[in-house]
């Protein structure tokens, strides 16, 4: 790794602003009912140092080693953040775990990873997740944790008010072992992917080249700061540049919560993205939109009304990840005069990988690489490989999964298929291992086939599978507003003709063994809760192929375009 400056890591970083913007405000905290709680730097460093002796104390009296593990299981808040750099402060691992883990899952990670304590905070589900949670654990409540972890564990407020603050500044070193990040994966057991402050140093220099953001720019928190992408550019933007956040309450307030930040830059999922489509095409039919952003200055207001109603009027720069971003959506708002920056990255790479350059039209590509970014196609597979010196230094405890992570000569494997057009953009093509032949010896690329069934303003999430059958099959699942307007028979004659004939549309565009035998529309959402999305929205395809799988001939049978699943 090139040599890191050292008042470029995390906690110098901190101390640098805790002692030159003390009265600043920094953070913004729903607290419920309408109301907030703001945070100075010098509020966030007191409450920080507090909890940071309180750890240390608790590791001698307890006997953990230099360097031992303590978890965080929470939704995003001002707290989360506070317990990182206590951690960390205190001299150890931070570990952060999915608000939204099965307890099991809760288990697994804790066990795996050693951890000595855990703040448990904002939770929906507490009661279910509880389980998972040693009776034994050191656990510590915030003053938003739910009423039975407040009774169960000793609250935040309260150590700090019987906690003298942690004196000096003590630092961690760039080769330092910071966190551990467990994937959510869509396959498999979660991995716990080791980075150093040195690894998140390098990454945040290397991201403010390509987007540049400071001290007046406003963020809003609201994807898990367990993923690498909130992480990178929430937590460690924050500490880099002192730009000011604003977290989210909850699902239902999301939109008063985006108003309420107007966020300079926004970073969001493909699916939130259709999302916001899908309830503005609710309220206003496409081909009224069309007509009204045709029209010179209507269609200027327009524009600005509907960014305004989102929330991201004053977004100077949008940002989206995680999963591949359909070209037809990335158009859609393109027309708003909302230019989506579509970025690719991994866990294992602190998502710092590629990113489309802001203001240039990349679309249908991820861009090229970040400055200090080495890629390269594997010349058998295609198979992407990468080298960046934000590189995880491997798999906690899992040597072996380590060694199949790299290539001989010290390339990351990413898993993904890509190309490179003529001006060094990357275009994604597809998952290795998510290629499936169809009984007829044809393999099938499901990823650029589902970019395509995405487009459809009633479909919210979507598999191409089919494995060992004549022809792959759509599983498409609807919107809410889809499922809404297709009650009576009418209604439901018109979604199955559109979707029928959006089903020829992208045949059309296919290879004969490509094209898909049929729709199959299902009305049961694809949730965290019920397995079928990783926290981040991701599909997982194994779910999905679990639950409809031994269906799909019966389906195909029908001879329909279009059958409805459940």
């Amino acid at each position: 790794m090139p040599a890191i400056p050292t008042d470029h890591l995390a906690l110098q970083r901190f101390y640098l602003l805790e002692r030159t913007q003390a009265e600043r405000v920094t953070l913004t905290q729903p607290m419920g009912q309408g109301q907030t709680q703001e945070f100075t730097w010098a509020q966030v460093g007191d409450q920080v140092r507090r909890m940071a002796a309180h750890l240390q104390a608790l590791g001698q009296d307890q006997g953990w080693e230099p360097g031992a593990k303590v978890a965080i299981l929470s939704k995003n808040c001002a707290w989360w953040l506070f317990s990182d750099l206590a951690i960390w402060m205190a001299g150890y691992v931070s570990v952060p775990l999915y608000p939204t883990l099965a307890p099991d899952t809760i288990r697994q990670i804790l066990e795996h990873s050693e951890a000595r304590a855990c703040f448990i905070g904002k939770l929906d589900g507490w009661e279910g997740m509880k389980p998972g949670v040693p009776a034994t654990m050191p656990c510590i409540s915030y003053p938003l944790s739910p009423d039975d972890a407040k009774k169960s564990y000793e609250g935040w407020d309260a150590i700090c008010a019987r906690t003298a603050p942690l004196q000096g500044e003590p630092v961690r070193a760039a080769e330092d072992l910071a966190t551990l990040i467990y994937t959510s994966g869509t396959t498999g057991a979660p991995k716990g992917v080791m980075h150093s402050f040195g690894n998140f140093a390098w990454a945040m220099s290397t991201a403010l080249k390509r987007i540049p953001m400071g001290p007046e720019d406003r963020l809003l928190s609201y994807l898990p700061l367990a993923h690498v992408v909130e992480r990178v550019l929430i937590e460690h933007g924050w500490l880099r540049t002192g730009f000011a956040v604003y977290f989210a309450e909850s699902l239902d307030t999301f939109t008063l919560d985006l108003q309420r930040a107007r966020p300079t830059i926004f970073f969001s999922v493909p699916r939130l993205w259709v999302k916001f489509q899908q309830g503005i095409q609710a309220k206003m039919p496409q081909k009224k939109l069309d007509l009204l952003l045709s029209l010179p200055l209507i269609g200027g207001l327009v524009r600005r009304k509907i960014l305004k109603a989102l929330g991201l009027d004053q977004a100077r720069v949008c940002a989206g990840g995680a999963a591949p971003m359909p070209v037809p959506l990335l158009e859609w708002y393109r027309k708003l005069g909302l230019a989506i920056c579509e970025g690719y990255g991994m866990t294992e790479n602190l998502a710092i990988s590629h990113i489309t350059v802001p203001g240039q039209n990349q679309i249908g590509t991820v861009g090229p690489a970040f400055e200090g970014v080495e890629a390269r196609l594997d010349p058998d597979s295609g198979e992407l490989l990468v080298r960046t010196p934000a590189t995880m230094s491997g798999y906690y405890k899992e040597a072996e999964l380590t060694r199949q992570a790299f290539t001989e000569d010290g390339w990351l494997r990413t898993g993904d298929k890509g190309q490179f057009d003529g001006r060094g953009c990357l275009r994604i093509t597809g998952r290795v291992k998510d290629l499936f032949k169809t009984s007829k010896g044809k393999y099938v690329a499901p990823a650029p086939i589902e970019d395509r069934l995405g487009a459809h303003p009633a479909v919210e999430a979507c598999v191409v599978t089919g494995a060992n059958m004549g022809q792959p099959v759509g599983v498409v699942m609807l919107s809410q507003n889809a499922i809404e307007h297709s009650a009576n028979e009418t209604d439901r004659a018109a979604l199955v003709q559109s979707l029928s004939e959006h089903l020829a549309s992208v045949n059309s565009q296919l290879d004969p063994h490509e094209q898909l035998d049929c729709l199959v529309a299902v009305k049961t959402p694809w949730t965290v809760d019920n397995g079928f999305i990783t926290p981040t929205f991701k599909v997982k395809r194994n779910r999905v192929d679990e639950v409809y799988g031994p269906q799909l001939e019966s389906w195909v049978n029908k001879r329909k375009k279009v059958v409805f699943g459940d």
